[in-house]
């Protein structure tokens, strides 16, 4: 009798593994394949008003974890559709991994970014669940709103994210660098990391506006 198939758990990013992340095939490999992808999904949420199909596309990687998306849009140019798309998915669920640590974040950067903090739209006061929710709203919104904003809003939200940790590694509130995460980066880097994340995602949004993110 031949052994069921094993489920393997999906692969839980933490925001710091996000940042370091670095695996992936040759882009040059897969490179079509990732773009028709990318296309694929985007058309299909932006052409239905399906409310099942745009929660399908939300939890895309919730039951199979990022690696399936990872190999084909990880190391895809930053500013293309799924360059963007890697950055959405990733960032949502290091937002999914440990919502009580981004709230945290959240709260102590919303201080010193005021536009961010408006531009990233988590409801008051933003705990785990409001970070969540924000996070799934955000990406709903690559799928059934305006693309562009959803990059703009992520783009906010790392650069709040960025500034809350530096604030409280500031304050001896969390520690510069992180000991739950293997080879996690300093809080500087991790810093550099998101604000560049940020400015992709920015640039992203704008050659979208162009008709240019292919």
């Amino acid at each position: 009798m031949s052994e069921a198939p094993r489920h393997h758990k999906p692969v839980k990013f933490s925001p710091e593994q996000f940042a370091a992340h670095e695996g992936g095939p040759d882009p040059a490999r897969v490179s079509e394949a990732a773009h028709l992808a990318a296309h694929a999904l985007v058309s299909r949420g932006r052409a239905s008003d399906d409310p099942e199909i745009s929660r399908r596309l939300i939890e895309l990687t919730d039951e199979q974890g990022l690696e399936g998306i990872a190999e084909m849009w990880a190391e895809a140019p930053a500013v293309s559709l799924p360059g963007a798309l890697w950055r959405l998915y990733a960032l949502r669920a290091g937002v999914r991994k440990d919502p009580v640590r981004m709230g945290r974040y959240f709260a102590a950067g919303r201080g010193t970014a005021q536009v961010s903090h408006v531009v990233a739209g988590v409801a008051e006061p933003p705990g785990a669940d409001e970070i969540t929710s924000m996070a799934d709203a955000i990406l709903s919104g690559a799928f059934n709103g305006e693309f562009d904003v959803a990059l703009d809003r992520f783009a906010a939200f790392c650069r709040v994210i960025a500034l809350g940790r530096i604030r409280l590694a500031d304050t001896g509130q969390v520690p510069v660098v992180d000991p739950d995460a293997a080879r996690a980066p300093s809080t500087v880097a991790l810093t550099q990391r998101l604000e560049r994340t940020a400015e992709e995602l920015e640039a992203a949004a704008h050659q979208w506006r162009r008709g240019h993110l292919d």
